[in-house]
């Protein structure tokens, strides 16, 4: 039953970006005041040229990639709850962002370039595979891929990933020094070089969601009821996995594995607005760029001198959230 009307659940999520988007922009190791912002903006460079940089040059780069990054991983988790029917589905708990980033991790290794741009193609390919990976050892051995199978394959996995990436890094150590903090999920030092590398694969892969809409609300009923409905279940499961492989490995390129976004978001969406999927989707949008901006801007003046890596704050959030839907009577995962 939703809560709010969708007008007002717009209203809402849109004034709360707004919010998180100016304290992105104003809050950090230093704080500039929505006052020298704007007067930095108004007059230009030679009014006050520390706020002009920080902002221009640093703050506002991050923040766009925060959003890009949040709104990926958003609607990647509300595709994945509704096609497997599965409310712990997430793309950190089933391993999707684990391949990408062990993807990731391999081709640094065998000497790309550590860039965004060149990168990003692994860590495509490494979601694709990991996310047919889970599909696959899910429906093996006796009885359907039902959702808790598919939550077991998808940790499971994980689990190997992580710890061969672990020992990946730990071989060369200079190699990957710079991909500590990414390792862990962080949107710090990120530029414009940084969204325009990964903002191609980002649209498509919305774009795709925004197709599957409609069908996934027939899909939550149960594929034989879609099929007889006239949706076509093998398009929509393979235009779900080609979005979220595309939503995850892009997010996963330019930030790294930030976990819990995608199962917390969609379940606070359906919260304000039920369980239409025509308004989980598109409010993901709005919501999920809150949480990782607001999880950044804590990040920054969590710790004195040196920031946290905003996958460690999205993390200390999700994991409550995931024990209070695993304990909710209400929460259906057979």
């Amino acid at each position: 039953m939703a809560r709010f009307p969708l007008g007002r659940a717009f209203l809402v999520l849109s004034l709360a970006l707004l919010v998180a988007i100016v304290a992105s922009i104003t809050i950090g190791a230093e704080t500039v005041s929505p006052v020298r912002v704007l007067s930095a903006f108004a007059t230009g460079w030679g009014s006050d040229q520390e706020a002009w940089t920080l902002v221009v040059h640093y703050r506002i780069p991050r923040t766009l990639v925060g959003i890009a990054v949040g709104a990926s991983l958003g609607v990647a988790g509300a595709l994945i709850q509704a096609y497997t029917r599965n409310p712990l589905a997430d793309p950190g708990i089933l391993g999707i962002g684990a391949g990408a980033a062990f993807a990731t991790i391999l081709a640094v290794g065998a000497g790309w370039a550590a860039t965004t741009a060149a990168l990003v193609w692994p860590s495509l390919i490494g979601a694709l595979v990991a996310m047919f990976l889970v599909l696959l050892l899910s429906a093996t051995g006796r009885g359907p891929a039902t959702p808790v199978r598919m939550t077991l394959a998808g940790v499971a996995l994980a689990a190997v990933l992580q710890g061969i990436t672990t020992a990946v890094r730990l071989s060369d150590p200079e190699v990957f020094e710079r991909f500590r903090s990414w390792s862990v999920g962080s949107i710090a030092g990120r530029g414009l070089d940084d969204l325009l590398a990964v903002a191609p694969f980002v649209v498509t892969g919305l774009v795709i969601a925004l197709f599957l809409i409609k069908p996934l609300n027939a899909v939550a009923l149960g594929e034989e009821v879609a099929s007889s409905l006239g949706t076509d279940v093998e398009r929509v499961r393979l235009g779900t996995v080609a979005s979220v492989a595309l939503l995850v490995g892009a997010a996963t390129a330019v930030a790294g594995p930030i976990v819990f976004v995608g199962l917390m978001i969609p379940h606070a969406v359906r919260l304000l607005v039920g369980n239409d999927h025509t308004r989980i989707i598109p409010l993901s949008v709005l919501a999920a760029p809150c949480l990782v901006l607001a999880a950044d801007t804590v990040a920054r003046v969590l710790m004195p001198l040196r920031e946290a890596p905003v996958g460690v704050v999205t993390a200390f959030l999700g994991a409550p959230v995931l024990i209070w839907l695993i304990r909710d009577r209400r929460v259906n995962t057979q």
